[in-house]
């Protein structure tokens, strides 16, 4: 049996990396629904650095509720190491995968155990290290729930109506904002999975691998302005998102999408003039659909790329590479 006690990084007060401490906390006991998982290693994602700076960024009324200390992370790949009496399904030692009490921030994931709904969880693809499988869960439901099904009939935070997917195929053109980052290289990927053309947009560093993922266009924006240059889009899917938001509408086409994964400001009356629908959702856990990109994970249709790796210990340094920006794919935790 594992000891009582396990180490995780927590938050006593909100701010920089500095405030990231790696504590020796009680074991977490699973609950009714929950399986205990040994954490082999854990997903690094922009609202582990929102909690961490107190949600600063998010309109009071979409935050979370949290109470000092919490122990931050949302992703995880691990092992099972005990079962609840009412769970089915899965069993101690299978390996798993899952983004944990998404939204929330109850997580946890920074640790070496932690408690999971099972529902939340789908089995590791056996063919996918924990490191790559752990990049997985909230990068990948996101490009999914935007992309291919929302899976969920949750309103978004930012918007009264229900977000719908736009069908792809050959037919369609997808550009990518931020295609290099987490939820864009997948998004990109599941794009292309579903046979449409694709626009990948990052900086210059990047095409070489964005190209290698199937992009059939590739805009440096740090040379050129991706607005001026690219019309008659179907679909933009902007990871980035947020007030530089707007600048894409004029890509598209009459009848076109924009999706901004981080929601922006847009004028009603420019969008109706122009002829598009701007829409998000907020992407929430799914054992069921992550088991879906599992498989495209075993296929090898779909690959998660690995940007950086740190110990748990050395959270504060993950959460300064990502303060850096320019990621290619996703930054991960290892858990001895």
């Amino acid at each position: 049996m594992p000891t009582h006690t396990m180490r995780a990084i927590r938050l006593h007060e909100h701010g920089g990396p500095e405030v990231l401490r790696y504590d020796e906390v009680p074991m977490p006991e699973p609950g009714p629904g929950e399986v205990l998982v040994r954490v082999h290693a854990v997903g690094v994602n922009p609202p582990d650095w929102y909690l961490r700076d107190g949600m600063s960024n998010l309109p009071p009324r979409t935050r979370p509720a949290f109470e000092l200390p919490v122990i931050p992370g949302t992703d995880l790949s691990g092992v099972v190491e005990a079962v609840a009496a009412d769970v089915d399904g899965l069993s101690v030692g299978d390996e798993v995968f899952g983004l944990l009490r998404f939204p929330g921030s109850g997580g946890s994931t920074y640790a070496e155990y932690v408690t999971a709904p099972a529902s939340d969880l789908a089995l590791k693809p056996a063919g996918v290290d924990h490191v790559h499988a752990a990049g997985v869960p909230m990068a990948g439901l996101t490009a999914w729930q935007f992309l291919i099904e929302v899976g969920h009939d949750h309103p978004s935070p930012f918007q009264a109506a229900r977000h719908r997917p736009v069908p792809l195929g050959p037919d369609v053109t997808v550009l990518v904002n931020g295609a290099a980052g987490g939820v864009g290289h997948l998004a990109l990927q599941l794009a292309k999975w579903k046979g449409a053309r694709v626009v990948a947009v990052a900086s210059g560093a990047h095409e070489a691998f964005l190209t290698g993922l199937g992009a059939d266009e590739f805009i440096d924006y740090t040379r050129s302005r991706p607005e001026e240059l690219v019309r008659d889009i179907d679909l933009v899917l902007d990871t980035v998102g947020g007030p530089d938001s707007r600048r894409f509408l004029r890509t598209l086409k009459r009848g076109g999408s924009h999706f901004p994964v981080f929601f922006g400001e847009f004028d009603e009356e420019e969008t109706t003039r122009l002829g598009v629908t701007v829409t998000g959702t907020q992407v929430r856990s799914n054992g069921a659909q992550l088991a879906e990109l599992g498989r495209l994970l075993d296929a090898g249709t779909v690959r998660v790329a690995i940007d950086s790796t740190f110990p748990l210990a050395d959270a504060r340094a993950a959460h300064e590479r990502a303060a850096r920006g320019h990621i290619q794919g996703k930054i991960v935790l290892t858990v001895a």
